[in-house]
């Protein structure tokens, strides 16, 4: 894992924790703060990321519709395209792709001659709804570890929605909805984009449907839904997919569909023991997050010799790294990950 040298002394770092969130003093802005602020950067769109009440906003211009919907019409945001380098107080600022969901971006800082990476949430797998996780050289580099263990190895994208298939088709055979809990920003879409629609009709709540809208504004191709307040007929309902967040679960918002099969789409369904806590039929084991080779590969790819590690398996990670001969040190934020990213809109995994 050779890369650059840590020039800096400690005590001018580029990026520190306060109260507040993740701070830049030589550029006077946070990163993903929880807390009022001036000026902030965000990542990404996810609620433990993105927080109402700041004075103005730097995303991308992809996340500008979803962090609309979540965030309100009137925030102050200013947008820009990947890559493209804004001053920030003397601090060079840049967003780079993190193939996390729409418009998620690893934040580039510059700052008399040193580099650092704040990489907000990311995966290395492809998917169709986003731009791909693109590594940034840097001096260090600050990462989540959500699945920072070496257990967490997810399968192939496309064997995943090939069960996810086989599934909704079994079901459809015997007459019974489909329903899948699922993040209802990035993962719902991600599914959209991946499965083959053609087995029945595409039911999802209000919640995915608003970020579906954002997403094919942003030029993301999905297939038509329909919500399930708009009405179908039994008959194609005992066909349909329905993509919902895992607050609805057990509510009466699904008793209109008769008989249905349940099943929970999220990278801690790699755990036997959590699928029967959630108490659904089946769990399908895909993640928005970078597994624990993902993890490995992203930090090797950007050549930091510091890595700051958070929310997440932090211990694990930062031992292995230190064992590999790299600086690591954990970096405490309140960042949730997959555990209630977005628990605030009732998503859940």
């Amino acid at each position: 894992m050779a890369g650059y040298t840590v020039r800096m002394a400690q005590g001018q770092a580029l990026v520190v924790v306060r109260p507040q969130g993740l701070y830049c003093p030589a550029g006077d802005f946070y990163i993903d703060p929880w807390r009022p602020v001036a000026r902030a950067i965000l990542t990404h769109a996810h609620a433990d990321h993105a927080r109402r009440g700041h004075g103005a906003y730097l995303a991308h211009a992809q996340a500008a519709g979803v962090l609309r919907v979540r965030l309100g019409e009137d925030i102050a945001l200013q947008t820009v395209a990947y890559g493209e380098v804004v001053d920030c107080g003397g601090v060079r600022v840049s967003l780079n792709p993190a193939g996390h969901i729409l418009g998620s971006a690893q934040v580039r800082l510059e700052h008399r001659g040193e580099v650092w990476v704040v990489s907000g949430d990311y995966k290395v797998e492809a998917d169709p709804t986003c731009a791909p996780f693109e590594p940034v050289r840097c001096h260090t580099f600050i990462t989540e570890s959500t699945f920072g263990l070496p257990l967490y190895r997810w399968r192939p994208q496309a064997a995943v929605l090939a069960d996810i298939q086989a599934w909704w088709q079994a079901n459809a055979a015997a007459g019974r909805a489909s329903v899948l809990y699922a993040y209802a920003l990035g993962k719902a879409q991600r599914l959209l984009a991946g499965l083959d629609t053609t087995t029945g009709p595409v039911v999802v709540h209000g919640a995915v449907e608003a970020i579906n809208q954002a997403y094919r504004a942003a030029g993301v191709l999905l297939p038509a839904t329909q919500r399930l307040e708009d009405g179908l007929e039994a008959t194609a309902l005992r066909r349909a997919l329905v993509i919902a967040p895992p607050s609805v679960q057990g509510t009466p918002w699904l008793r209109r569909l008769g008989a249905y099969a349940d099943a929970m789409v999220s990278g801690w369904m790699q755990l036997r023991g959590t699928r029967r806590r959630r108490g659904v039929d089946r769990g399908f084991a895909l993640s928005d997050h970078a597994d624990w080779p993902g993890l490995l590969q992203a930090i090797g790819a950007c050549g930091a010799q510091r890595v700051l590690v958070t929310h997440g398996q932090v211990a694990p990670l930062v031992r292995y790294l230190s064992e590999q001969g790299l600086q690591a040190d954990a970096l405490h934020t309140l960042y949730s990950g997959e555990a209630g990213a977005d628990a605030a809109e009732g998503d859940d995994a």
